[in-house]
């Protein structure tokens, strides 16, 4: 399997729970931008979103699928920081291992990404990656997705955390997310962006994430 750190492909031993993508080395993004108008932050606190519930995750992912970020976002303990996006008529280019085949048989119609930063009370910083892929049917979309959230096969490149202002974030698919609805993918990773977040918010945030309509 390939690990992404600052942005550059590493492989390391053995797979771990995945499913994720990686971030790719020279990214085309829109330029960084505030929400809320906070600033990154790198403390060492464990993040309070180990008690999360699993009814706050829930309310989470309702918010999400109504496109209400933010509301999503503090329903888990979270508030968001920056974000990049990009948008593209192909994946291929955006993509490694056996999905970037897969799309070269399988292109898609279009390519949305977004990576954000959300912060928690502590301090402690989460980058999410989140790909809408749309497809021309919802068989390929199926296929694609079956593909994607199996180890070791790749996944679509999440954007490159430079945009951020952030090194080191890794993207390893530990803590991942996926849906399909009708011939859209959606797919979403989280990673720690600074401090010690906890590993059940990295959880939930993904899979809040995946919950989100596309742009």
């Amino acid at each position: 399997m390939v690990r992404t750190i600052n942005g550059k492909k590493r492989p390391f031993g053995e797979d771990r729970p995945k499913k994720g993508g990686k971030a790719i080395v020279a990214a085309v993004a829109v330029g960084a931008l505030t929400a809320g108008g906070a600033g990154l932050t790198t403390g060492g606190g464990v993040t309070g979103g180990s008690a999360t519930s699993a009814h706050g995750k829930s309310a989470g992912k309702d918010a999400a699928r109504k496109g209400q970020r933010g509301e999503a976002w503090n329903r888990i303990g979270l508030r968001q920081l920056r974000q990049t996006a990009h948008a593209a008529t192909t994946c291929g280019a955006h993509s490694y291992g056996q999905v970037q085949q897969f799309f070269r048989t399988h292109p898609c119609r279009k390519l949305d990404r977004l990576l954000l930063a959300i912060g928690d009370t502590r301090g402690n910083t989460v980058v999410v990656s989140i790909a809408w892929v749309r497809m021309p049917s919802a068989g390929t979309a199926a296929d694609l997705k079956e593909l994607a959230d199996t180890d070791g096969t790749g996944n679509v490149e999440p954007l490159a955390a430079g945009a951020l202002g952030l090194t080191g974030v890794e993207f390893t698919g530990r803590y991942y997310g996926s849906r399909r609805d009708g011939s859209l993918v959606v797919i979403a990773e989280a990673a720690p962006g600074g401090g010690r977040p906890d590993p059940a918010t990295m959880d939930d945030a993904a899979e809040v994430a995946a919950e989100f309509p596309p742009p």
